[in-house]
């Protein structure tokens, strides 16, 4: 990992600082980048997340999706925790904690949209932060690019009705066309654009042309998603001063469903005789959130001051102590793994 990788939490709270004063010191600045907007999609930040997941993209070989077949249980475990269990039990987690337990705490206006953006946040599986998760847990690099390959696709076509039928669950109301709109912008667009580019660049200069890109695009990618925190927290700055304690709630089901979650991919690939290399890299990927896309998607649907795009970036927040302590954990837990393996 990269040392702004490692210290990405340190680097949320510093663009927290960072948007919160600037927010109280340029506050028509904020409001005149706030109404850029097309189609209610608003532009200055569409641009900043294609630079974030455009290079991440390029990770990405759908070449590899005919390696399914040698991993068909991890494949199959990983897809059920991501499409059939976390947007679901996050949405539970989101009703239970936001909805009861914390709601006398949390202002009521928004109550709604926090839950709106936990349910965006757990209903697209992450791209390229996986392909981290996974080396250092010694995982299995052609089960997790099969996996991620295969995630992506499927998330073209299962983002938006998902997001649809559980917030229609939750009595919140989305306008289809602005979710279709999204979809298009910060998926299928950037996946075009990435896999057009990289077939170029494998084309031309082989593998080699494509890591030489991505080492020039990464600061640019890094950078991104540092003015668009910046941003956020900006338009934010005035409630996250007047209560706190509003990011350590929204945290709590984020948490619990990173662990739950993570928990039961591996158990589930024990119980199924799965390669411990697999399973490594099929829990980590049952766990995590492609927040980029989740934070466009929450400011598109919501707006920038929503509570939804607060809730998205407390993803952000907590992503990589979270993921590296699962990581710590499947790798403590080796020889209990392997144990049943032997049996």
């Amino acid at each position: 990992m990269s040392g702004f990788e490692r210290n990405l939490t340190w680097w949320v709270f510093g663009c927290i600082a960072v948007g919160i004063a600037l927010g109280h010191a340029f506050p028509r600045l904020f409001q005149g980048i706030g109404a850029l907007e097309i189609a209610q999609v608003n532009l200055p930040v569409a641009m900043l997340i294609w630079l974030m997941i455009v290079p991440m993209l390029l990770k990405v070989d759908f070449g590899a999706l005919h390696e399914v077949k040698h991993h068909a249980r991890g494949i199959g475990v990983t897809l059920f925790i991501n499409w059939a269990v976390k947007p679901f039990s996050m949405a539970l987690l989101a009703w239970i904690f936001i909805r009861h337990v914390f709601a006398a705490w949390l202002p009521a206006s928004q109550i709604d949209s926090y839950i709106a953006g936990l349910i965006l946040l757990a209903a697209a599986p992450c791209t390229a932060m996986v392909f981290v998760w996974s080396n250092l847990s010694d995982g299995d690099a052609n089960f997790t690019l099969s996996q991620v390959a295969l995630n992506d696709t499927i998330m073209l076509f299962a983002f938006a009705p998902i997001v649809a039928l559980l917030l229609g669950l939750s009595a919140i109301t989305v306008p289809w066309t602005t979710l279709v709109i999204s979809v298009v912008l910060y998926i299928l667009v950037p996946v075009a654009l990435a896999q057009l580019w990289r077939l170029r660049l494998l084309r031309s200069g082989g593998g080699e042309a494509v890591a030489a890109l991505l080492a020039r695009l990464h600061p640019v990618s890094l950078a991104a998603l540092l003015v668009t925190l910046v941003l956020l927290f900006g338009f934010q700055g005035r409630q996250i001063v007047a209560q706190p304690l509003i990011i350590a709630m929204l945290a709590v089901p984020i948490l619990v469903q990173v662990y739950l979650n993570s928990a039961l991919a591996y158990w589930l690939n024990r119980e199924l005789g799965v390669a411990y290399n697999v399973a490594c890299p099929s829990a980590l990927i049952g766990a995590s959130n492609f927040f980029e896309l989740a934070v466009a998607a929450a400011i598109s649907l919501f707006g920038f001051e929503s509570g939804a795009a607060l809730a998205t970036v407390v993803g952000v927040l907590i992503e990589v102590p979270v993921m590296l302590s699962v990581v710590r954990l499947v790798g403590r837990s080796r020889a209990w793994y392997e144990r049943k393996l032997s049996t």
